[in-house]
């Protein structure tokens, strides 16, 4: 690593074919660790309550009662089109049979940025969504490992990636945003009054 031009952050070297092969390996047991968790936290939470936005109080100050901007819902929507963009799309582009995993009104509905309506009115249902994430998962998984040229992982990318600008970039993000909004899975889970999983 490089100390960078402020001083104060390392600029890591890009890493040669061998060593990310071997990064790729382990990033990939950690989505197969993220997923599990958060197939973990879906489990134990009841799919009517999946769109449900639940309101919470400072009970410290006894300040009024706000709704969280977000739900179960978007959250595994959200998951669906991230892998997607980081193991798919920035991998190899989009593809014809891509349109049909995630369609245009589907990746706008649940992109970075957009709004998680507190309705379930006009969107996929729970039961819509987690075949969704489960049909990206594995159509990410199998791309990554059946067959692919690991040469690309060198390749350079645009953001989002994690620590290098290149297609190994990408796929080492994915675990890490999982487990961001698994954290806020977990919140919502626990406003909504469930018991913690873990």
């Amino acid at each position: 690593m490089n100390l960078g031009d402020d001083g104060d952050s390392f600029a890591p070297r890009i890493p040669d074919l061998a060593t990310a092969e071997v990064m790729m390996t382990a990033a990939l047991g950690q989505i197969d660790w993220a997923r599990r968790y958060t197939l973990e936290l879906l489990a134990a939470t009841p799919r009517e309550l999946w769109f449900e936005r639940p309101t919470v109080s400072n009970s410290r100050t006894g300040e009024s009662a706000m709704q969280l901007p977000t739900h179960i819902a978007w959250q595994v929507g959200h998951l669906a089109v991230s892998q997607y963009g980081l193991l798919m799309f920035r991998i190899h582009g989009r593809r014809d049979e891509d349109l049909d995993l995630i369609p245009s009104r589907f990746r706008k509905a649940y992109a970075r940025g957009s709004d998680p309506t507190a309705t379930s009115s006009g969107q996929c249902s729970a039961d819509e969504l987690f075949e969704r994430l489960e049909t990206v998962h594995r159509n990410a998984i199998t791309g990554l490992t059946q067959g692919f040229d690991t040469g690309v992982l060198l390749h350079p990318v645009d953001m989002p990636y994690a620590v290098y600008p290149i297609k190994l970039g990408a796929i080492l993000f994915c675990p890490l945003h999982e487990q961001i909004h698994s954290g806020q899975i977990g919140l919502i889970r626990r406003a909504l009054g469930l018991a913690p999983v873990r």
